[in-house]
């Protein structure tokens, strides 16, 4: 028997915050599920959406994953009208991460009206600076770029996953045309016409299209017969967030380390968060520690930049891999975020990309959606469209990273060439930091504040 529990987006709310509990968020909206009796018990509503036809709700599209990839898919599709389901299992732990949003994406949640619900949680990155810590014969000046030389006020914001996710949860809950399930699918069928993904409470939305949001174990990208490659690295990333005693200056720092590197990125007020990567046999190490051993060794390693730091709670351990599914697009299903790439946490460009995937397929849905196209039949275009960004974005990441892991002398010597001519010519310096904020190839209506 179903669990689900049912609240009108833009109406009354009934016993449990769908934020909080197993539940749908059911808009009004005239799909094809009747909306629920606010007169009857949570256990008896379960049993009426149940024999009142939940069960074979239909929409243009189904989303199944609700994180910030497909969170921004679905308001971006039901904010031009398009009718979407949203699968999304609820969180089982605190996300304690950050995201460093670039411009083109902040410019994207503004269009959406998601920004202005999280603004104050997030702190400008407007100067970025890199530092080779590597210890090597051959070593690189430190290098720093300033989003002013390029016009700009701000090269992004980073922003706590919590705050950012609430803020497009709360964004979801207003849109007429949005469905969202609060259920873990557990099943994706692909028929010659729909998709239809099946959940555990016995909810099972069916669509034109699928997009693919659930990260690395992708069930929409199994049921498509899409392979991933990959490769793990022999590194692990430790995050925390820190207070610290001096200001950041809206300045992130990151050292260049034998082991990978150890980036600092401002949060609001005296704050940064930390993408600490080390060789795997140090985890162990680190990880008994105290709080105090902790904020010594990042003082240590961050020359004491910041001052005193302290460690604030959720300290995440995550080992590094990357991978590329073989298409982005398949039948009718659509891969996005993590389900079509994973990327390690360096250059701030996993979730950016995640971001540009979600614009592109809503951009093209919405046309096709329009033009009274049908809109699962759009995938192979998306695949095109999203291949050359994907694969230059992950050849950077896997090259720079390999640079600090190699001893090979004239690879060092080629990474500190390129920062130092980086540093010293203009013309190649902002023409870098352009294509790193706002990529010339892949550039979504969202991405430059248009509506769809």
């Amino acid at each position: 028997m179903p669990s689900s529990v049912v609240t009108r987006g833009m109406g009354r709310k009934l016993p449990w915050d769908p934020l909080t509990g197993a539940g749908i968020i059911r808009s009004c909206y005239s799909l094809s599920c009747p909306l629920p009796d606010p007169g009857i018990s949570t256990s008896e509503q379960s049993i009426y959406e149940d024999d009142r036809g939940m069960s074979s709700l239909t929409a243009q599209v189904v989303i199944v994953g609700g994180g910030p990839a497909g969170l921004t898919a679905a308001i971006a599709l039901a904010s031009a009208g398009v009718e979407t389901a949203l699968v999304a299992n609820a969180p089982t732990a605190a996300d304690h991460r950050t995201s460093a949003l670039l411009q083109g994406s902040v410019k994207a949640l503004e269009t959406l009206r998601v920004w202005e619900l999280c603004r104050e949680h997030a702190a400008p990155l407007r100067v970025m600076r890199i530092i080779d810590d590597t210890g090597r014969l051959v070593r690189a000046r430190e290098a720093c770029f300033a989003a002013s030389e390029i016009g700009l006020d701000a090269f992004g914001h980073n922003i706590e996953n919590r705050f950012l996710v609430a803020a497009l949860e709360a964004r979801a809950r207003e849109l007429p045309a949005l469905v969202y399930i609060r259920d873990e699918a557990v099943a994706v069928d692909i028929a010659d016409a729909r998709v239809t993904v099946r959940c555990k409470g016995g909810t099972a939305p069916s669509a034109r299209l699928a997009i693919g949001a659930e990260g690395r174990q992708s069930l929409c990208r199994s049921a498509a017969g899409i392979d991933i490659r990959g490769r793990t690295y022999a590194q692990t990333a430790l995050t925390f967030n820190l207070g610290h005693s001096r200001p950041h200056d809206d300045t992130s720092t990151e050292f260049h380390a034998e082991s990978g590197p150890f980036t600092l990125v401002p949060l609001p007020q005296r704050r940064s968060s930390l993408v600490f990567v080390v060789d795997p046999a140090e985890v162990s190490n680190i990880s008994t520690l105290s709080d105090a051993q902790v904020a010594a060794e990042i003082e240590r390693r961050s020359h004491s930049v910041l001052g005193k730091v302290q460690i604030e709670g959720g300290r995440g351990v995550f080992p590094l891999a990357a991978a590329t599914a073989t298409r982005l697009g398949a039948g009718r299903v659509a891969l996005i975020g993590e389900a079509a790439h994973v990327v390690a946490p360096i250059g701030a460009q996993g979730l950016n990309l995640g971001l540009r995937d979600a614009a592109t397929i809503s951009e093209l849905v919405v046309a096709g959606h329009r033009e009274g196209e049908d809109v699962g039949e759009l995938t192979e275009r998306y695949d095109r469209m999203r291949r050359a960004d994907t694969t230059s974005r992950m050849l950077a990441v896997d090259l720079l990273n390999r640079s600090l892991l190699s001893d090979f002398l004239l690879l060092q010597g080629a990474r500190a060439a390129g920062l130092f001519l980086m540093e010293r010519v203009g013309p190649l310096r902002r023409a870098i930091m352009r294509e790193g904020v706002t990529p010339w190839a892949s550039q979504p209506r969202l991405m430059r504040g248009e509506a769809l």
